[in-house]
């Protein structure tokens, strides 16, 4: 299994320290969930079925013409280089883990690129793959380039597939409305934004021929009826989605204050998270986890992600960590 954030129960282990007592900030999932709706028993006892309000919900949340609901895009991510015969695959690096692990994993040859390297790597790829914003440094490509980048790759049957998990926050830049065209894969996830991760959801938007053969590959009841009946509350919820907007981008800016002040100027990060590169970064994440307070590490880069804190008693817990972190280094 790759290496991910929210792990909590093995640094409770790893540093005796009580579950209750820990400040996880090492998943970009907003802290703050939507509500969760009255779940009809009818949701429990009978098999869920398609087309029930979830995805005219997400249709209109996202702006796509037609979409595939999955259990969490991590369904998605396994299941896609399995339509594909073997071929090269281009990987925008630093990149979410389990996208170049599951192409080279399905027989592909991966080639893991730089931003500046693509334009002359492009023409020579089947796939590229990218997450937009990036996970985990923040970084942003603009919409007009991927969607030229789109129809180089479509013109010789190619592929461009674009996560964005992290893209709820800032619509605008997402590419989701145009996935119907040929060649064009768009994974949104439903567990960051809303903050309910734990329900294990997401979406494929792609042309229709591709998405019935995902559906077919994934088998019936990928997503169960309770998910199907709260995720279309929270997609209809338009006036908390507000909030969520405003909330997460007031966050992540007091984050990026704060770092700043500690001497630890963000490298990059989005309206859900926070990311610091630094040749330290092992030793203040072990540092950090001392005092209770759980971020994501990076190896390659040497750097740390942080989650937004929920609260002010939690960014006031943090400055202190960081402070008595930045006193210890001197």
């Amino acid at each position: 299994m790759l290496e991910h954030g929210g792990r909590l129960l093995r640094a409770v282990r790893q540093y005796g320290i009580a579950r209750e007592q820990w400040l996880d900030l090492s998943s970009g999932i907003a802290p703050w969930p939507f509500p969760i709706p009255p779940i009809p028993m009818e949701a429990w006892a009978r098999l869920p079925e398609t087309e029930d309000g979830l995805e005219d919900a997400a249709r209109a949340y996202y702006g796509a013409r037609q979409l595939l609901a999955v259990a969490g895009s991590q369904a998605a991510i396994q299941a896609l280089p399995l339509l594909r015969a073997a071929g090269r695959v281009g990987v925008l690096t630093p990149c979410y883990a389990e996208h170049p692990y599951a192409w080279q994993r399905a027989g592909h040859q991966l080639l893991e690129l730089d931003e500046a390297q693509v334009e002359a790597t492009l023409d020579s790829l089947d796939v590229l793959v990218l997450v937009n914003p990036n996970n985990p440094t923040g970084r942003r490509v603009p919409r007009e380039r991927l969607l030229d980048w789109h129809a180089r790759l479509a013109a010789r049957g190619g592929w461009l597939l674009v996560d964005e998990a992290f893209m709820d926050n800032t619509p605008a830049q997402s590419v989701v409305d145009c996935a119907e065209r040929p060649g064009l894969i768009v994974l949104r996830s439903f567990g960051k934004f809303f903050g309910l991760a734990g329900v294990r959801l997401g979406f494929v938007a792609a042309e229709r021929s591709l998405l019935l053969h995902l559906a077919e590959l994934l088998g019936p009841w990928t997503v169960n009826g309770p998910t199907r009946v709260l995720a279309q509350a929270s997609l209809a919820d338009h006036d908390a989605q507000r909030v969520q907007v405003e909330r997460c981008a007031a966050a992540s800016r007091r984050l990026a204050v704060l770092l700043r002040s500690a001497g630890l100027a963000p490298s990059g990060g989005c309206d859900l998270f926070q990311y610091v590169r630094s040749e330290q970064a092992a030793q203040l994440h072990d540092f950090l986890a001392r005092h209770g307070i759980l971020v994501r590490l990076f190896e390659h880069p040497p750097a740390i992600r942080l989650g937004l804190p929920a609260c002010a008693a939690d960014e006031q817990r943090l400055a202190q960590a960081l402070a008595a972190y930045q006193k210890e280094m001197a």
